[in-house]
């Protein structure tokens, strides 16, 4: 079976042109015609930024997708929201959501950065898939904590496994080489280019990521160029045969 996925850094729905607007990233989204979508930097009532809008709720209702939040930063009620304000990691999905856990990276007591790891089971064709998003630490020190626990959290896996979001590393540093040396990354295995997403207006570094395990074929990978200004950074997207 072929599967389409694509992990995308948002930016609370903000584009280059400093404008908010979700129905942007909606459209990405449908024009990618991708099956499973990892989201970060995603608002839920958050603030005044994206208007305290429940942005996956809008997103899984503009594409008519399922929907996954992991809160990687709660904040108290206010007098503009009577909801919980959130941020964090989602996913969206053509198939059925069948079970999600949130891990949050709180490894130093004391510290609080704010990154979690979405933990879902997606059912394909009654099959489980594990897919995993997650947008980790630019601390270097953090971000080893952070790659360790995900590859022993992840490790063995029997079924399918995709993991994707925004790793902030490059590639071929300790923190890739890591994560690399159990899981493929999709760009690698597939393209001599780049690869970059980032910054979308005139992309340098390959920040975001899509790794799946043995389980997954890798048939290709890009880059999504349309509608650059939605976001500070561009989707990548790979096909898959499980």
């Amino acid at each position: 079976m072929i599967l389409k996925v694509m992990t995308y850094n948002i930016h609370h729905g903000v584009g280059t042109d400093k404008q908010l607007d979700l129905s942007r990233i909606a459209e990405v989204i449908e024009k990618s015609d991708a099956d499973i979508i990892g989201l970060n930097e995603v608002d839920k009532h958050f603030s005044k930024r994206s208007n305290y809008e429940d942005q996956i709720s809008f997103l899984a209702n503009e594409l008519h997708m399922n929907k996954a939040f992991a809160p990687s930063v709660s904040l108290k009620t206010n007098a503009s929201s009577s909801s919980k304000r959130q941020y964090g990691n989602a996913l969206l999905s053509r198939y059925p959501i069948i079970y999600q856990e949130v891990f949050h990276f709180n490894f130093i007591s004391g510290l609080v950065e704010g990154r979690s790891l979405l933990d879902t089971s997606v059912e394909i064709n009654n099959k489980p898939i594990k897919v995993y998003v997650t947008h980790l630490s630019v601390n270097p020190y953090l971000h080893h904590l952070q790659t360790s626990y995900m590859k022993q959290v992840i490790h063995k896996k029997s079924q399918p496994v995709v993991m994707m979001g925004d790793w902030n590393m490059r590639p071929g540093s300790r923190g890739w080489k890591k994560i690399h040396h159990t899981y493929k990354d999709v760009w690698y295995e597939t393209n001599h280019r780049r690869g970059y997403t980032f910054p979308s207006h005139h992309p340098r570094l390959r920040l975001d990521y899509i790794f799946v395990n043995r389980k997954m074929e890798i048939i290709e990978a890009e880059v999504v160029k349309h509608l650059p200004q939605a976001s500070d950074h561009l989707p990548l997207r790979a096909q898959l045969r499980i």
